[in-house]
């Protein structure tokens, strides 16, 4: 089989080709760095993504907060994770960094805050 890449590693951005059976690359082309051929073989076997998301806040001055997976995750489990993290609702006050969920799912990533928010002020 053969497929084409867009490397994002780093800024060159190679276009490359590579030749694969299941389990094996049999010739990469296109590639200025070895890092393009480390991304190529994640991506065939084993693509992980990022994922960024928001959770709900109870009693806080923003009714959301954005959250981050601490790693990129499995790619085939993005939906279940996104899932999880629908469900969740924490209490304000939320600081930036907090662990909102510790390994979800057993993918051995976190989901953690990327804002503050301040607990509602009472009038």
């Amino acid at each position: 089989m053969k497929k084409k890449f867009i490397c994002i590693v780093c800024p060159n951005g190679c276009e490359i080709e590579v030749r694969y059976s299941e389990k094996r690359i049999e010739k990469v082309s296109g590639n200025l760095c070895g890092r393009g051929m480390d991304y190529v073989k994640r991506e065939l076997f084993s693509p992980e993504r990022s994922v960024t998301s928001s959770v709900e806040v109870r009693n806080g001055s923003l009714p959301l907060v954005s959250v981050k997976t601490s790693k990129p995750i499995p790619k085939e489990k993005i939906f279940a994770v996104m899932d999880e993290i629908a469900s969740i609702e924490v209490e304000a006050p939320i600081r930036i960094g907090d662990v909102i969920v510790r390994d979800i799912l057993g993918t051995g990533a976190d989901i953690i805050a990327t804002k503050n928010v301040d607990k509602r002020i009472q009038s």
